[in-house]
């Protein structure tokens, strides 16, 4: 392979810019299928640049005309990344996982049930439907839970046994370190914890494996206790944006469920499980400004609970599709400090048990954060 350029950028940046700009493939075939709808994250493929495997968008608007192309690979599964046609980096991507082959006792193909993401995480979306998504007036603008189901690429309910011998099989198989589940929010009080502990205790008898389970806060805070008793290593409970006005605007529905009642749950959520093992997603881009993240971060990293922020990436077929991606510049505004706040108070992507924070693939933050702890600047 002809020699590259060294990187224009700290790894932490230039992974920042790739997850705004997106990238361009010469071949959509290499390394396993990029994500298309679901859950998320949706629209991106597994790329790994530098030692870090991340979820870069290829199929979105602002990638068709990113400034970023990533080469055919290699006999020896290496490909270049050029940027205005000049290359920068040496990129791979990581092979389709071998579970991906089998399928379950009843027939159902093991993708169906859980995929990988990044390098290493198993992840499912337990029950692919929200009570909210087929309501326009209480639907999140930015989700597209039902597209992958409507696109034969998932099943509605994913059985407690289903999910117990997919993960068993991906750990034997592909070396998958840790879970996440996370589901669509069931009508009910408990908002999907139901359906997540029965998840988690089928799988922990099945294999020892580091599970994060993902849902709305839940009317009762006695059910985190019962998600940790479960097997549940880690929580995720997602704001998304972190101000009512945005979150009224973008969510109307899951708005309903104010910002101060999560920080309550949070606070409930870290008793049980510890900081730095809850975290929450937010999205950049939405329309909260820099400090509006800042502010909400350091309310939370106070709390324990690790602020995982991501660019929002807008996706085909949903109300936000032409919405614009944040750019680099205002990513860097947030992860830079951000990174800072978080080496400060401890809460270390590392030392995550399981889930989002722990991956780290869809925001540059963890690369961020590794920089400081290395002694120098991301």
């Amino acid at each position: 392979m002809e020699q590259t350029k060294p990187l224009p950028m700290p790894t932490a940046e230039l992974i920042n810019a790739l997850q705004s700009s997106g990238v361009r493939l010469v071949d959509p075939k290499a390394g396993h299928e990029s994500r298309r709808g679901g859950a998320g994250p949706s629209d991106h493929k597994a790329i790994t640049i530098d030692g870090m495997t991340v979820m870069v968008p290829v199929h979105t608007a602002p990638a068709f005309e990113s400034p970023y192309l990533v080469e055919k690979p290699d006999a020896f599964g290496r490909s270049r990344l050029l940027i205005d046609g000049l290359p920068i980096a040496e990129v791979s991507f990581p092979g389709t996982p071998r579970f991906y082959a089998r399928q379950t006792a009843d027939g159902v193909p093991y993708s169906k049930i859980a995929v990988l993401h990044g390098r290493d995480v198993l992840a499912t979306t337990v029950l692919q439907t929200c009570v909210r998504y087929q309501s326009r007036t209480k639907t999140c603008q930015f989700c597209a839970i039902g597209q992958s189901l409507a696109a034969g690429r998932t099943i509605e309910r994913k059985t407690p046994e289903q999910l117990a011998e997919v993960a068993k099989a991906a750990v034997e198989l592909d070396g998958v370190r840790h879970m996440v589940m996370t589901t669509g929010t069931p009508p009910g009080h408990d908002r999907g914890a139901a359906i997540l502990e029965e998840s988690v205790r089928a799988v922990k008898a099945a294999v020892d494996l580091p599970i994060q389970v993902q849902c709305e806060p839940p009317d009762d805070f006695g059910w985190f206790r019962r998600l940790k008793d479960a097997g549940a290593d880690a929580l995720g409970m997602h704001l998304e944006a972190v101000t009512e006005p945005v979150r009224q605007r973008i969510m109307p529905g899951k708005a309903q469920v104010g910002v101060e009642t999560y920080f309550d749950a949070f606070a409930a959520a870290v008793l049980v499980f510890g900081r730095g093992q809850v975290s929450t997603y937010i999205l950049a881009g939405l329309g909260d400004s820099v400090e509006d993240i800042l502010a909400v971060s350091r309310r939370l990293t106070d709390l324990g609970v690790y602020p995982f922020v991501v660019p929002f990436v807008p996706i085909s077929g949903t109300p936000l599709e032409s919405h614009p991606t944040p750019s680099p510049a205002f990513m860097h505004a947030i992860l830079e400090p951000l990174s800072a706040m978080l080496v400060a108070s401890g809460l270390k992507a590392i030392d995550a048990k399981a889930g989002c924070a722990k991956c780290g693939a869809c925001s540059a933050l963890s690369t961020y954060e590794r920089g400081r702890q290395a002694g120098g600047c991301a």
